[in-house]
């Protein structure tokens, strides 16, 4: 039985969309490194399609080091409004160039000369070190477009996996499960 859960997924978020107040497009990625330390964080959902859901980042990052050792990972949408989450688990692996040179142009030039200054997740020696190269990429780039950083590219996790979850009264929770093997989802219900 095929029992995708992207049809519901798509109408939830629909809803975020109209009703969360503050970034609904907002969810959590867990990883883990190459020793088992997990790591999560907060980055922004920017694509979702039967292949999978994406998001964009630094190459060099505490993330992406995590995922090139391990590729399964774990997101999280939270919709407090709603009263709702969802859990995705599933493998990561990166967008196309094109993908990525799509989306990348759609940011504002701002934002696309931040992330050719910026080194994420490693040390910084002070903001003003930081200030200077994002001056420095002002006048790199001063009259042309901005390019995609060689080094800046999106992730799709692939799930396999997905829960979503509705608050009940008295903690009697609504969890519905689906596991997709091949082609096949196959749903169930939890207990809360």
């Amino acid at each position: 039985m095929n029992n995708s859960p992207l049809p519901l997924f798509d109408a939830w978020f629909a809803e975020a969309i109209a009703s969360e107040p503050i970034v609904p497009e907002a969810m959590s990625v867990a990883t883990v490194d190459a020793d088992g330390r997990p790591s999560s964080r907060m980055v922004l959902l920017k694509a979702h399609d039967e292949r999978g859901f994406v998001f964009y980042t630094n190459l060099e990052s505490r993330k992406a080091l995590d995922i090139a050792a391990n590729p399964n990972a774990a997101l999280l949408f939270h919709w407090k409004s709603l009263k709702r989450q969802v859990r995705i688990e599933g493998l990561l692996s990166l967008t196309s160039d094109a993908e990525a040179d799509a989306y990348f142009a759609t940011r504002d030039r701002e934002s696309q000369l931040g992330a050719w200054a910026s080194d994420q997740s490693r040390p910084l020696e002070s903001r003003e070190t930081f200030d200077r190269r994002f001056a420095e990429m002002h006048s790199r780039f001063d009259g042309i477009a901005v390019s995609r950083p060689p080094f800046w590219s999106g992730y799709r996790l692939v799930p396999d996996r997905i829960e979503l979850w509705q608050d009940r009264a008295h903690r009697l929770h609504e969890r519905r499960l689906f596991i997709k093997s091949g082609n096949l989802w196959t749903e169930s219900i939890l207990y809360p």
